[in-house]
């Protein structure tokens, strides 16, 4: 049997509790006007609460953290700055896109006259047009209208609405012959309808403006091309003198479009222009531009 002795229990190690951070406050104030003072403050404050500068890299840390921060302060106005010129761009293409649109909305309204234009129909005998209905003609003073009705027609079986720019014709108890609003404003005065024959409703309608041939009898019928109004010649004597002048000039400058030539107003803007060169033979007039 074994006798042990000098036995001595081994010793216990006892681990002592870590010792928490101790976090102290920095109570510096950033102003705006002095930055680099409010770092300065931070990095003493560094210095006196921890070993900051115990360390001999402290100084390549801290121009690291410096740069570290520029690069990130960087990035950041790089992408403020790509964000604003996007934003710019898109209201740039928006504004480009729509005035784009504009112009498109100004050819279509250009082919729309043009359509219009070539639509227009010639006039008939008596400077107006034979529709499905009815027919109607014009002088510079006033517009005839023509509606056939069966034979035996009475004056009580007419309806009859007339204002200074709208018109109404039919038969009672039927939808109208003419029901829309005039081409330009009447003289209800001395504009005036009748029962011919019993077969035919005829209105003289005054126009208000006697300087302007009507293109249409009421709105949404066809348009007559004016260009082709030929008023009769044998009427004209009948005219006073000032308003005889002035279809007279209507006539001349009609035909003269017609045929790609200088109206009257032209003319006499040519003449005032070549009076203007001899009265002043010292000027240049070579690379002159006239409207």
């Amino acid at each position: 049997m074994a006798i042990l002795t000098d036995y001595e229990e081994p010793a216990v190690t006892v681990a002592k509790p870590a010792t928490p951070p101790v976090t102290k406050q920095f109570a510096g104030v950033l102003d705006t006007s002095n930055p680099l003072g409010f770092i300065q403050s931070a990095l003493e404050f560094a210095a006196r609460e921890s070993k900051l500068f115990e360390s001999d890299s402290v100084f390549n840390e801290v121009s690291s953290l410096v740069r570290v921060v520029k690069t990130k302060v960087d990035d950041e106005e790089k992408k403020k700055r790509e964000k604003i010129e996007a934003e710019e761009k898109k209201k740039s293409e928006k504004k480009v896109n729509g005035n784009g649109a504009v112009k498109e909305k100004e050819k279509e309204s250009v082919k729309s006259e043009e359509k219009k234009e070539k639509a227009a129909l010639a006039p008939n005998a008596g400077n107006g047009l034979d529709m499905e209905n009815y027919s109607w003609t014009q002088s510079l003073q006033e517009v005839t209208i023509n509606i056939p009705v069966p034979l035996g027609t009475k004056s009580r079986s007419i309806s009859f609405e007339m204002k200074k720019k709208h018109l109404k014709v039919g038969l009672k108890g039927q939808p109208p012959i003419i029901d829309g609003e005039l081409y330009q404003p009447i003289k209800l005065d001395d504009s005036i309808w009748s029962l011919e024959d019993q077969k035919c409703i005829s209105v003289l309608l005054s126009k208000q403006d006697k300087m302007q041939w009507w293109k249409y009898l009421v709105k949404g019928d066809p348009e007559v091309d004016t260009q082709q109004v030929e008023p009769e010649s044998s009427k004209l004597s009948d005219l006073d003198g000032e308003t005889r002048s002035t279809v007279e000039k209507m006539m001349f400058d009609q035909r003269q479009k017609q045929m790609g030539l200088p109206t009257s107003d032209d003319m006499q803007k040519q003449d005032m222009l070549k009076k203007f060169m001899e009265q002043h033979p010292e000027m240049d007039f070579s690379n002159a531009k006239f409207a």
